[in-house]
């Protein structure tokens, strides 16, 4: 790649103007790629330290989520909070709710974010920015050859997302893409201001590049080509349940195997691997439409606070479960405090 491509990409991710910058601004120089952070956050506060930032990042974590839903309450949530300064950048009413807002609000900007951070930005800029939940489908933890994919979107084709924030390497990212190309039509990599240049580095033309910035902006550096003609019919078989495949062969109208169940597995994979990688890909993205649905947790995404949206999407609890997590959702931070 020339390397007059790459600095023209990190002039345009990286450089901000050098007088006047707000509290909280970090910049990259091109040249060195040394960093200057102000101390404080976008509020004029002390910005939370790496302990404080580990037991927010931990806020978002299955355990909390789960523990909510199944409960009403959550122990654990409490000795987190107490271990971060959320509770005093508070108003005296506030919610639970509002204090995951307040954490969250610090994570996106500040620090070595995770990839709850990504996931968040991925669900409300593309999944529910983008599409909607009643068009679109997320698909978490995919298998995808040896591989399993972050996120993917499926919308009118399938489009994988490997996210790769300040916490990750890249060793891993070429095995990572390689794999994803056998099962999704498109590739996308989204990563850290930091990280971008190596990405582009490392990831054949094909694919794409986008970055969160540290204002929590994603900007795409590079669209992926959409190919549905190169995936592997075999390997979108084994990435699928046993049902799922059953519906896309039907849909195809191939006839399913008439065999012992033993032998089953192997006589559908044979009938995957005779079919066009371009049909398969329709019918995949048909079919995971309507089995991974996600409309009917529109409800409750709806009725939980933003920065708890991609866990809702992602995290999988009871309906049964629902209103016990809304409510503790809702409780008032004090009461919250006394869950210990």
């Amino acid at each position: 790649m020339p390397t007059g491509f790459l600095e023209e990409i990190e002039n345009a991710l990286d450089i901000r103007e050098f007088t006047g910058f707000p509290s909280g601004t970090i910049w990259i120089r091109p040249s060195d790629s040394s960093r200057v952070e102000d101390p404080r956050d976008h509020e004029g506060t002390v910005a939370p330290n790496p302990s404080q930032l580990s037991a927010m990042t931990r806020l978002f974590s299955s355990g909390v989520f789960r523990e909510m839903a199944l409960k009403g309450r959550s122990p654990l949530f409490t000795r987190l909070l107490g271990l971060t300064k959320v509770r005093e950048r508070c108003a005296s009413n506030a919610t639970v709710g509002d204090a995951f807002d307040s954490a969250f609000a610090a994570l996106k900007t500040t620090g070595l974010r995770d990839e709850y951070v990504y996931r968040a930005a991925l669900t409300h800029k593309v999944l529910m920015g983008t599409h909607s939940l009643k068009t679109a489908c997320m698909l978490n933890e995919f298998r995808a050859g040896a591989c399993k994919a972050d996120l993917a979107i499926l919308n009118g084709t399938a489009t994988v997302y490997e996210i790769k924030s300040e916490r990750d390497s890249l060793s891993r990212l070429a095995n990572q893409v390689d794999n994803y190309k056998k099962v999704f039509a498109k590739v996308y990599v989204i990563a850290s201001e930091t990280h971008v240049r190596g990405v582009l580095q490392t990831v054949p033309a094909d694919v794409g590049v986008m970055c969160l910035s540290r204002r929590y902006r994603i900007t795409t550096v590079r669209e992926a080509d959409d190919r549905p003609d190169r995936i592997c019919t075999a390997t979108v078989f084994e990435s699928l349940r046993s049902a799922e495949a059953c519906a896309i062969l039907k849909d195809l109208g191939v006839a399913i195997p008439d065999v012992p169940n033993t032998l089953l597995h192997t006589e559908m994979r044979e009938c995957f691997r005779r079919l066009k990688s371009e049909e398969v890909h329709i019918a995949m993205v048909k079919t995971l439409k309507h089995t991974r649905d996600l409309a009917p947790l529109s409800e409750l995404v709806h009725q939980l606070p933003p920065s708890l949206h991609a866990a809702a999407l992602s995290i999988q609890v009871r309906r049964s479960d629902h209103g016990r997590l809304i409510e503790a959702v809702r409780a008032p931070l004090g009461d919250a405090m006394a869950w210990v």
